[in-house]
């Protein structure tokens, strides 16, 4: 999600785009968080892309570039309506992510063309993203799933996120990845997750170090502690004064679903942030000022 505000003596135009390039996503998956958003500021406009419906098996690197391409044209064409209309003073751009649609989110953030735009970050909220990959994920059932993902689709984003792309963990994508600042130009950095959500391991949604990790010496262990404060240095990088960073745990009431292979898999609480709206209301009403 991009969001765009372009301030100056005139009345504000305020610009957002939603997206949610998940495996099998659609561009309408964010629309409850456009719909807060739109009860926050009825101004803000918003662009859901579309650049990676039924291509999100490929390359990061690929669908990164795809947004990237697509922002900026987006971002080009506000900035020049608005220009015609009077004096451009400010500019503020924030971005909301879900899944794998974070990954695509932070790589198109290192494409070339983006560069003139990086000043002007000013929230991420990050919902329920695999930061870290899957080097450490509990859930048997869903590893064996990506693992015949790998075998009969040979998909290469899931290689990435396992970081099986390359025999050296050094050398894979993720890694590579967080030693891009994604995230310093960013003034807000909110980050949700759930201990509920089986998909997308826990401490890989919160950036944060995992139990499995802590005692594991071998090249694995390092890699991962050198991958996590790659990004962590980000966050704390003295880029601006007053920088919020926020991790947000969300509890669904899941009860009422049963025992189903959404709620064996723990599929159910990582598609309820696309299917419940109430914690984009607590966060976007409670801190109105970093969607602004």
């Amino acid at each position: 999600m991009l969001s765009l505000n372009l301030r100056d003596g005139f009345p504000k135009d305020r610009v957002s785009s939603s997206r949610h390039p998940d495996l099998q996503g659609h561009h309408l998956d964010l629309r409850l968080v456009r719909n807060q958003w739109l009860l926050l500021d009825p101004k803000v406009e918003f662009l859901m892309s579309e650049v990676n419906e039924e291509k999100t098996s490929g390359d990061f690197r690929e669908m990164g570039q795809r947004l990237a391409q697509e922002v900026v044209s987006f971002v080009k064409k506000k900035m020049d309506k608005f220009s015609r209309s009077g004096v451009l003073r400010t500019i503020k751009l924030s971005f909301v992510g879900h899944s794998i649609g974070n990954i695509i989110l932070r790589t198109a953030l290192t494409d070339s063309i983006m560069e003139p735009y990086l000043r002007y970050l000013h929230t991420y909220l990050s919902i329920s993203g695999p930061h870290l990959g899957y080097l450490y994920s509990s859930n048997s059932l869903f590893n064996g799933g990506l693992w015949l993902l790998k075998k009969l689709k040979g998909t290469q984003c899931i290689h990435q996120l396992t970081f099986t792309d390359d025999p050296d963990l050094q050398n894979t994508f993720l890694y590579k990845l967080s030693k891009e600042k994604t995230l310093e130009n960013f003034r807000n950095i909110i980050l949700l997750s759930s201990p509920q959500d089986g998909y997308v391991p826990y401490h890989s949604a919160r950036v944060e170090m995992c139990p499995a990790s802590s005692g594991d010496s071998s090249k694995k262990g390092k890699a991962f502690l050198e991958m996590l404060n790659n990004c962590l240095d980000q966050i704390r990088a003295p880029s601006f004064e007053n920088r919020v960073f926020m991790r947000c745990d969300v509890n669904f009431d899941i009860s009422l679903q049963g025992r189903n292979l959404n709620t064996i898999i723990g599929r159910a609480a990582h598609i309820e942030f696309l299917e419940t709206d109430v914690f984009a209301r607590f966060i976007m009403w409670s801190f109105p000022d970093l969607f602004r």
